[in-house]
């Protein structure tokens, strides 16, 4: 599941267009016409640049790895923070990010009105400078007032969390590459069922069943181990940026004896609150509906997963 972490200069060219290359996707790049470098520099963690393009506007690259751009965004964050969320049989009111420096998920947080505290442990500061100084729509997550922003190592932050504490955790990581492969490793999950409380629900990114389907095995075969007696389940999203165009998510519930019932993920139990804060703007991916198709594999993925996925 190791790769080598790259860096944005190496995927500028002359002529001003850039390719995302990586060993995680051999063979093969995104290419995007660059209009201009807005930053490049390198925190203690890793690698980061941001592009002004035509066709996605601001684009933000970690290590050489596109995160995120203006124009498609959206489809991730929605769908990372939605679908836990809109999943659990009670409206959560304590919910933790780790990672996620862009905001992102922040600002769709931010839109459950039932949440009393939002928790992020974000290892790199520099993402987050980064964000609120060229994402500021994305960064906008950050002015909520239930956020608490943790400079820290996510992985410390959970085993540091009391047990029971969190309804739902999102873990909006970067490839299995540099600072965020031990967010793949059984460890920070086992640290992430005990912080849960009975009936929650982790969400964290998957990677794409295209390029990625051995690590997705490997991912649910551990999430099954660690979440024995509830569910485990992987769900998706398009994004035309992201590597073949489609990213992942898998998501697992914690066990509530006292529920009598495993938690399904794939059943929506409530509604994205309506937007009153004009800064958000109205949803542009999630829907009920998307929730409920995100969890229908295409068969060859279905057929390999078929043991490792539980309900």
């Amino acid at each position: 599941m190791s790769a080598t972490p790259g860096t944005a200069a190496q995927g500028l060219r002359e002529d001003g267009w850039y390719t995302e290359l990586s060993s995680l996707w051999p063979g093969q790049g995104l290419s995007i016409k660059v209009d201009e470098v807005l930053y490049q520099g390198r925190s203690d963690f890793q690698d980061i640049a941001v592009f002004q393009t035509g066709a996605f506007g601001k684009v933000l690259v970690l290590d050489g790895a596109i995160q995120c751009t203006e124009r498609d965004e959206f489809s991730y964050q929605e769908m990372i923070s939605h679908l836990p969320l809109c999943a659990l049989k009670n409206e959560a009111t304590k919910v933790l990010v780790v990672g996620g420096g862009d905001g992102g998920v922040l600002r769709e947080l931010s839109r459950h009105s039932g949440l009393t505290e939002i928790h992020m442990a974000e290892i790199d500061a520099g993402v987050v400078e980064a964000a609120k100084k060229f994402f500021p729509k994305m960064a906008v997550g950050f002015e909520d007032p239930r956020v608490s922003l943790h400079i820290c190592d996510g992985i410390k932050f959970v085993q540091d969390a009391e047990e029971g504490t969190y309804d739902a955790i999102i873990v909006d990581s970067s490839d299995p590459v540099g600072p965020a492969e031990v967010l793949f490793q059984k460890p920070f999950f086992q640290a992430m069922h005990r912080a849960l409380k009975p009936g929650g629900v982790v969400c964290t990114q998957g990677e794409s069943l295209w390029f990625h389907l051995d690590i997705i095995k490997g991912l649910a075969a551990m999430c099954h181990e660690v979440f024995e007696a509830g569910s485990v389940q992987y769900a998706f999203t398009t994004i035309p940026t992201y590597p073949s165009g489609q990213i992942g998510f898998m998501i697992c519930s914690k066990a509530d004896p006292e529920a009598g019932e495993k938690l399904d993920p794939r059943a929506p139990k409530r509604a994205v609150p309506a937007d009153k804060d004009a800064q958000l703007g109205p949803l542009r991916y999630y829907t009920p509906d998307v929730h409920r198709a995100a969890f229908v594999l295409p068969a060859f993925a279905r057929d390999e997963l078929a043991k490792s996925l539980s309900f």
